[in-house]
């Protein structure tokens, strides 16, 4: 019997997880995440500046769809945290965010989103999840995280703020306590409690799901007079994305698309790769960036919003027994079945939502990570703090934040890719000198620029040995450089020598430099 088999077209399950002991630890897992996911579908809806209703529709069938093509069977798919606060900030500037237009915006970007991804997995270029540097990362996800918890921190303490900007609303709010609802602080200091301490009694501990039980029951019993979720319309999931949905705001959301595409991929990308690390399993990235196109397209079809993977919710899907992606597929069917039941959330407090967002991001916050970088490289904490500026001053368009922190991550590398020294000796009339660094076309006028001087101050000079045992790399356009100035002591009567060509070297010197290269070293060009 074959040692694999297909349940539908594509959820795979290997013999060790088809039995039905696995099968049922796998349906455990995946109702055990539904729990947690909706509640925070919904606060991550509200974060991304739609109604509730449409946070549980990017968590049902997206979840299901990225299940029959994710290559992690870990992986759970729906509203994160980050691509919830790209997704308002692509969109508010566009429309007024929880109206009808802004919805339809909202899927229609989800659309895009998707479609990038797909394109980019089956072209094979799942590999872009590792271009952004660290250090970029480092300094959007903490300027994102920032901007989140400010977003959330009204909530916290029911105060209703104007639009004077995230970060100001969010201190006016926490810095005026005379205006707090103290029984909307109690169910986030509450909420915060469950789901931190909760992790302390158990990692599978529901700290989620209890703070948004017992708080729903709480708030409807006391007749709580603050900020709650309201009517949630339980409809269910139906085709929305309608050809007026093209409009001229469509090619405006081209930009923020490939931003969520790309940023909003190395969430997934680096949960599967460590859960795949630590399980010794293999990992394909172009096979997760096509199950997360899947599950855009499918948000965007059906009414919901830019998703990826939760940390969160895939930890726990691990910690709860899952072993294969069926897990996944059974948590986005309970959410869908759970949608008709959200009406019982009506009196949940504000308040328990924003705690539970804070509480979500706030670990994106590392303030170590800053400081392993100003120690080990000034330049690179240059870039994650420049980002992490960039993120905060262009609030709510942060997907520009992490355009700067790419161009400043680029800059780094140019300025050290400039960056080469050379040492050098006399001995009679021989001059040696030693490169080190990387030479191309813009660094080599700095090895000859150092030869024309020593040449200048010692006439007595008649060889020069050129040792690039300290060049790791050397290209073609540096090669055709060096040639030239080569050709230039020659014609001024100096004999010139080139040896201890490195690997790295030795194609672009067999290109241009043959007639100088040592005798005793042999070069090739294939």
């Amino acid at each position: 019997m074959a040692d694999r088999f297909r349940l539908g077209s594509g959820v795979e399950m290997s013999s060790a997880t088809r039995s039905s002991p696995a099968i049922v630890a796998n349906i455990v897992a995946g109702v055990s995440v539904a729990m947690i996911a909706v509640p925070q579908a919904l606060a991550y809806a509200e974060l991304a500046g739609l109604p509730a209703k449409h946070g549980l529709y990017a968590a049902a069938l997206p979840s299901i769809l990225a299940a029959f093509f994710a290559s992690s069977p870990y992986l759970q798919t729906g509203p994160v945290a980050l691509t919830a606060l790209l997704t308002f900030g692509a969109l508010s500037p566009l429309a007024e965010p929880f109206s009808a237009e802004y919805v339809a915006l909202a899927a229609l970007l989800a659309l895009f989103v998707g479609l990038v991804r797909l394109a980019l997995g089956f072209g094979r270029m799942g590999k872009v999840a590792y271009l952004l540097s660290e250090p970029v990362l480092i300094g959007f996800t903490t300027g994102a995280a920032v901007l989140i918890i400010a977003s959330q921190a009204p909530k916290l303490v029911d105060v209703t703020t104007g639009d004077g900007g995230v970060v100001r609303e969010a201190a006016s709010a926490l810095t005026d306590p005379a205006n707090w609802a103290w029984p909307a602080v109690a169910f986030s200091v509450m909420t915060a409690v469950f789901v931190i301490g909760g992790r302390f009694l158990s990692p599978r501990f529901p700290g989620v799901l209890v703070a948004v039980v017992v708080a729903a029951i709480a708030s409807a019993a006391a007749t709580y007079g603050g900020s709650i979720v309201g009517t949630v319309d339980a409809s269910l999931i139906e085709f929305t994305l309608e050809r007026e949905s093209f409009g001229g705001d469509a090619v405006r959301l081209l930009f923020p698309a490939l931003a969520i595409a790309l940023v909003g991929f190395t969430e997934p990308a680096s949960i599967a790769r460590r859960f795949a690390a630590e399980d010794r399993e293999p990992w394909d990235a172009d096979r997760e960036m096509v199950g997360q196109g899947v599950a855009n397209v499918a948000a965007g079809v059906f009414g919901g919003f830019p998703v990826g993977g939760s940390f969160s919710r895939s930890s726990l899907n691990r910690l709860a027994g899952a072993n294969s992606r069926l897990a996944g597929a059974v948590s986005g069917a309970t959410v869908l079945v759970a949608i008709p039941l959200v009406g019982l959330l009506e009196e949940l407090p504000t308040a328990v939502l924003g705690a539970i967002v804070v509480v979500a991001v706030a670990k994106l916050i590392v303030p170590a990570a800053f400081i392993r970088l100003l120690r080990e490289s000034p330049a690179q904490a240059f870039v994650a703090f420049g980002t992490l500026a960039a993120v905060l001053v262009a609030s709510p368009r942060i997907e520009l934040g992490v355009l700067v922190g790419v161009v400043l991550s680029i800059g780094v590398h140019l300025y050290r890719e400039l960056q080469v020294t050379a040492d050098s000796t006399i001995d009679g009339d021989r001059l040696d000198i030693r490169p080190k660094g990387v030479l191309w076309f813009a660094t080599v006028p700095q090895i000859g620029r150092v030869i024309r001087a020593e040449v200048a101050s010692h006439p007595e000079l008649e060889r020069i040995v050129i040792d690039l045992s300290g060049i790791g790399r050397l290209d073609y356009t540096g090669a055709a450089e060096l040639a030239r100035i080569v050709a230039e002591l020659e014609v001024s009567g100096l004999d010139v020598t080139i040896v201890e060509v490195q690997p790295g070297a030795a194609r672009a010197a067999a290109a241009h430099l043959t007639d100088s290269v040592s005798p005793s070293e042999r070069l090739t060009s294939g």
